[in-house]
């Protein structure tokens, strides 16, 4: 079945099993930043069940490196956050050890711009199966080259992910 897989569910209303299927996503991340703080870009590359669902680059405006690694993050997990199913499968991937290392639990977030988007991330992900990666620099060259595509074409952010984000900014 390759990687679809049937799982039995019980509900409350429901005795009978029901088959349900699981998916599994991966998310490629990734953050561009010209200059360091510079003109920056996210790109977001996924898969679901190994076929492409989405690909996009964004413009960032001036931003650290790793500020715009992490909204490359919040990015892909905006995207799919209302289309996951219970029991699904969710693999992030990025070429930034410090975002992994951070998001594991590895690291600390020390830099304060960082830690609003750091828990941005943990409560959008929270209940969710998630696993995070490193990988290196060639195996992200899809994110990689969205986030470039965004920065070179000024893409804007979507609406909806800007509010969302304004509003969660505001209960931090």
């Amino acid at each position: 079945m390759g990687q679809k897989q049937l799982a039995l569910f019980e509900t409350e209303s429901n005795s009978k099993a029901e088959k349900k299927e699981i998916h599994h996503w991966k998310i490629f991340i990734d953050g561009a930043s010209r200059n360091n703080p510079g003109p920056s870009g996210a790109g977001v590359y996924i898969l679901k069940d190994d076929q492409v669902f989405a690909k996009h680059g964004f413009f960032l405006g001036n931003k650290t490196n790793n500020q715009a690694e992490y909204l490359a993050l919040l990015l892909g997990i905006f995207e799919i956050k209302k289309k996951v199913q219970p029991g699904d499968i969710i693999h992030i991937i990025s070429d930034s050890q410090l975002l992994i290392r951070q998001m594991n639990g590895q690291y600390k977030v020390k830099n304060e711009d960082l830690k609003v988007l750091y828990s941005v991330a943990k409560r959008w992900l929270h209940g969710l199966h998630v696993k995070l990666s490193h990988v290196l620099r060639e195996d992200n060259i899809e994110a990689d080259a969205m986030a470039n595509y965004g920065i070179d074409k000024k893409i804007k952010l979507p609406h909806e992910f800007m509010e969302t984000l304004k509003r969660e900014n505001q209960s931090i």
